[in-house]
């Protein structure tokens, strides 16, 4: 029987990014992974096929309807291949997945494809194509999520669908319904509406982003109404049902009444949950709460000492980022390192476009706990470098202590917010104030200027350029 320092069960980003951090640390390291392919939900159908097809289809629509403002012309008719747009993506995530493999050789790691579960504390059975049972002094469970569903929806997987099939599609949806306004859905309602079908998103909350400052919500709903997407907020879909190739979807509004919707496609988008199935955790002594998630302390120690659990899996934002941040957290711990990690600091981020990000306390977080703050906003329109690439919708704003001026929170919608929200993360990060951020010196023409301006809003109310 093989025996390691260290086995990782899951090859997710936080699986695999704990698999190297204990090599590197020098522990002898195994990663089991039942699929055949490494990345978990992110690499292979989340994260990473879903930018591809965000961007294809954002080239796209520039293309068509905004290349001529810039002066190109394109003679002809401008089509789309889905089937070559899907390949692309397709070529993407091999790429990505092959570097994941690079890595695990790189760092000496062994990997083993098979559905892996505990025999016991210290003991791991695996069966598929590499079965064997193998012994590890600790044991890292990365399993990662799958999506939700409503108890009265059957999934099809060709007609009613989750994020998994609607990545793969042969068509181009005529009307695609979505359930559930939140990141997934609206990443690929955008997507969908881009290459040409109609959208329509039901939501049960009152708006969409419904975890994210309500601006951002707002903003991002203002946009989507220009792309014509319909969205039926504050709707409570009762029932799904595919008729040959219409799904009819029925749904009560806010007035009590019974709303029907008719589309070829029904995209289900209501979140995701734990997936902790076949591990066999009994075994191992391991303990859930209520919610199907792994029980961790502040160690990420599940109730087996040896055993830690990190990801989706556990309680905390389904993030790959954070689940990277916990692998590394618990690789260093493993090695008898002091490392942190700052929840509050880890940020949001929707890839629709405008982009949306967020990091910190939400306005109405702060209101709850009673915290007396101030406001700094600022529009992209307002920017040089927007008007000149045509992007200008959206804003950023600072939220700052009324007292100390610490940042507190910091929320932004337009251009390119998926990188500028670092600079957020890193001035929290060092305790920085409103004023801190104002007195930096911004590169002109930038988007990022609009965080300094918002900063400097934030400071007695004095940006420059509104």
């Amino acid at each position: 029987m093989k025996s390691y320092d260290v086995a990782i069960i899951g090859s997710g980003p936080g699986g695999y990014v704990a698999a190297i951090r204990c090599a590197q640390l020098g522990m002898k390291t195994a990663i089991i992974e039942k699929y055949s392919t490494l990345g978990g939900t992110c690499l292979n159908v989340g994260c990473i096929p879903s930018k591809a097809l965000l961007s294809s289809s954002h080239h796209y629509e520039e293309a068509t309807k905004h290349f001529e403002d810039h002066g190109i012309e394109i003679p002809g008719e401008i089509k789309v291949n889905l089937e070559k747009m899907i390949g692309r993506k397709q070529a993407v995530v091999d790429q990505t997945t092959g570097g994941i493999d690079f890595l695990m050789k790189k760092n000496n790691i062994d990997v083993f494809e098979g559905l892996g579960s505990f025999i016991d504390a210290t003991h791991i059975k695996i069966e598929g194509k590499d079965a064997q049972d193998i012994e590890a002094k600790k044991i890292i469970i990365a399993t990662g999520s799958k999506p939700s569903n409503l108890p009265f929806i059957t999934l099809d997987k060709e007609r009613v669908i989750t994020s998994t099939e609607a990545l793969k599609l042969k068509e181009i949806p005529k009307h695609l319904i979505i359930i559930g306004g939140g990141v997934i859905g609206l990443e690929l309602g955008q997507v969908y509406r881009r290459l040409g079908a109609e959208v329509t998103v039901i939501e049960y909350m009152d708006r969409i982003l419904p975890t994210m400052d309500a601006g951002l919500s707002k903003e991002l709903n203002k946009v989507f109404k220009k792309a014509k997407c319909k969205m039926m907020l504050s709707h409570k879909v009762q029932s799904v049902e595919r008729n040959g190739e219409e799904v009819v979807v029925k749904a009560e509004n806010k007035k009590g009444e019974v709303v029907e919707f008719k589309g070829d496609y029904c995209l289900v988008s209501v979140g995701r949950k734990p997936y902790t199935a076949g591990l066999n955790l009994e075994a191992a002594g391991v303990k859930m709460n209520d919610r199907g998630q792994i029980d961790v302390n502040d160690h990420l120690q599940t109730s087996t000492s040896n055993i830690y659990a990190i990801g989706d899996v556990i309680k905390g934002a389904m993030l790959a980022h954070k689940a990277e941040e916990e692998g590394t957290f618990v690789a260093e711990t493993l090695a008898g390192q002091k490392p942190h990690i700052d929840y509050n600091l880890i940020p949001g981020v929707v890839y629709t476009w405008p982009e949306v990000a967020a990091v910190g306390k939400t306005e109405e977080e702060l209101k709850a706990d009673n915290v007396a703050y101030k406001v700094g906003q600022f529009p992209f329109r307002a920017l040089g470098r927007a008007r000149a690439s045509g992007d200008i919708d959206g804003f950023v704003k600072i939220l700052a202590d009324k007292t100390t001026d610490e940042v507190l929170g910091v929320h932004m919608i337009g251009a390119r917010c998926a990188d500028l929200i670092a600079e957020a993360v890193t001035a929290m990060e060092f305790r920085a104030s409103a004023e801190d951020i104002s007195r930096m010196s911004h590169a002109h023409p930038t988007f990022a200027e609009a965080v300094k301006e918002a900063a400097l809003a934030a400071t007695d109310d004095r940006a420059l350029h509104v």
